[in-house]
């Protein structure tokens, strides 16, 4: 991220429409156009791969190495193997401390204190401190930085540093999520950032396991092994190379051939491909990304709940994964992913072909009625679209799918100032919160202060106890408390039905069998902290 703090869906889906498309992956038709070389004048080559220099192939180039700007989970990857924040995110998503030894939070929820990793130094040779922490967060808060970040820390109020290993963070107001967005917060040295001001994308400087040794961009990024790293005996491999390898038969190929130790992601349809051969080892995990359909719930026949529960239960969720994503999905029970913090699981909406005629002979629609459904117009989205076509033609409902490139159907959606103006009816479409809070999963999804073009609840959905429940949340200090909010928030949000709930994706990975360590967290980020060849 995601994500991407909140990694809009459109990005993942702009990357599977970029390795449908793209035409070109091999190494060969992968040279660069350029590129930033650490120190700025070495002039270098591919790092060559033995036991301990390692390959990953990646479907998409990395867009910025700013970690505070960072918006794709492929950058996120790369900012994470220089980098490193106060608080992580270990592989189930949960906040855990990274360079904070430890941390307290006061009772009323306002004050955060963070106690320092000792003896830990940046790249160059400076020391990691609580004054760099404040460098940081000032870096971020500076509105004319607009850095992606800016908003998780808009109710930073104040940064004190009473000593060099204490950083105390003062909110204006109880944020319930705030942990989760210090943990997407990198801490960049203060000396590069005078250094290299606005190039420290080229140069970047961090506390992390690796160094920026190079990126070519469009062919790859290479970051090589930090001899002094905090951390005891890490990393264990000398270097790492990214490469964008867009065209998914390429980067299996690589996979193959050895060229690539590690591909990411592994196109559902060739897993079949790969599964089973000496040598190679096909990781799946559950992921944080959600897929549905949008409701308007403020347009007819969709303002009615009885319509809307209908669709839910006309639709087969076990055959759509088997179909549409081959089998590596789970079906979405809830308003987010399991993976998601405070997700509870909901019940109901089994395929009922009867149950879902019922509703709609008691909403007043016995024959069915007509309606279009947009989306992107890359391959499995079509054909997750065309699948719910043709599941609902068989409650009477004719379904005219519209399929647009992203950019189109973004200005579509984003055009209209208020409800009335909206011409969405049906969207399916996918979301992942990348840092892993509720907040991240709901507010913008559910709130109806979020209608477009403020935010992404296209349902429209306007619910006055979710409205507050979704404020008490953000507010809430007790853990538990927040828990048992978010809980009413998805049971009542699963009853109302704004969405059509299809499926949550599997992350599906590939590697050498001989390479441990590097794993895919739920929100799609690569980590290679403990990368290792056996």
């Amino acid at each position: 991220m995601k994500a991407k703090g909140k990694v809009w869906s459109m990005f993942m889906l702009l990357l599977i429409t970029v390795v449908m498309t793209a035409g070109c992956g091999n190494k060969g038709n992968n040279e660069g156009q350029g590129g930033n070389t650490a120190g700025g004048t070495e002039t270098s080559t591919p790092t060559t791969k033995n036991d301990k220099d390692i390959v990953i192939a990646i479907n998409s180039n990395f867009i910025t190495l700013d970690p505070h700007n960072a918006s794709d989970t492929h950058s996120i990857s790369a900012a994470r193997t220089m980098y490193e924040g106060l608080m992580g995110f270990d592989e189930n998503m949960n906040v855990v401390p990274v360079l904070a030894a430890s941390h307290s939070i006061s009772e009323d929820g306002l004050v955060y204190t963070f106690t320092l990793q000792e003896n830990v130094k940046f790249q160059d040779g400076t020391d990691f401190n609580a004054e760099a922490v404040k460098v940081n967060i000032a870096r971020i808060q500076d509105e004319k930085n607009n850095l992606r970040l800016r908003k998780s820390f808009a109710k930073v109020a104040k940064v004190e540093t009473p000593d060099a290993k204490t950083v105390v963070i003062t909110l204006s107001e109880p944020y319930n999520a705030f942990l989760n967005k210090v943990a997407m917060a990198p801490i960049i040295s203060p000396k590069a950032l005078t250094e290299n001001g606005a190039d420290i994308t080229k140069m970047p400087v961090g506390t992390g396991p690796f160094k920026f040794k190079e990126w070519v961009q469009g062919d790859r990024l290479v970051v090589e092994k930090n001899t002094d790293y905090w951390q005891k005996d890490l990393p264990k491999v000398d270097s790492i190379t990214f490469r964008p390898v867009p065209e998914n038969g390429s980067r299996i190929a690589m996979l193959k051939t050895g060229e690539a130790d590690f591909i990411y992601p592994m196109p559902t349809e060739q897993v079949s491909e790969v599964e089973g051969l000496e040598g190679i080892t096909v990781d799946t995990i559950d992921s944080t990304i959600v897929r549905y359909v949008t409701l308007n719930t403020m347009k007819k026949p969709f303002d009615d709940v009885k319509v809307r529960q209908a669709i839910n239960y006309a639709i087969n969720k076990d055959a759509y994964i088997k179909v549409v994503k081959s089998g590596l999905g789970a079906k979405l029970d809830s308003t987010m992913s399991s993976k998601t913090q405070y997700y509870s699981q909901q019940t109901g909406y089994d395929y009922d072909i009867e149950k879902a005629k019922q509703l709609l002979a008691e909403a007043g629609y016995p024959d069915g009625f007509e309606t279009e459904i947009w989306g992107e117009n890359e391959s499995e989205t079509m054909k997750g679209m065309q699948f719910i076509q043709q599941q609902l033609a068989l409650v009477g409902i004719k379904l005219d799918v519209k399929s647009m490139e992203g950019g189109t159907l973004s200005d579509q959606i984003n055009a209209a100032k208020t409800p009335e103006e909206a011409k969405i009816q049906m969207w399916y479409v996918s979301w992942s919160p990348s840092s892993g809070d509720a907040d991240g999963a709901t507010r913008g999804l559910f709130s109806s202060e979020m209608f477009p073009p403020a935010g992404s609840n296209t349902a429209y959905y306007k619910n006055e106890n979710v409205d507050k429940w979704i404020a008490e949340a953000n507010k809430a200090v007790d853990p538990e408390a927040a828990k048992s909010i978010y809980a009413n928030i998805q049971k009542t949000v699963w009853e109302d039905a704004p969405w059509t709930f299809m499926g949550v994706d599997q992350i599906i990975s590939g590697k050498r069998s001989n390479l441990e360590g590097v794993k895919v967290f739920p929100d799609g980020s690569i980590n290679v902290l403990n990368a290792e060849v056996k």
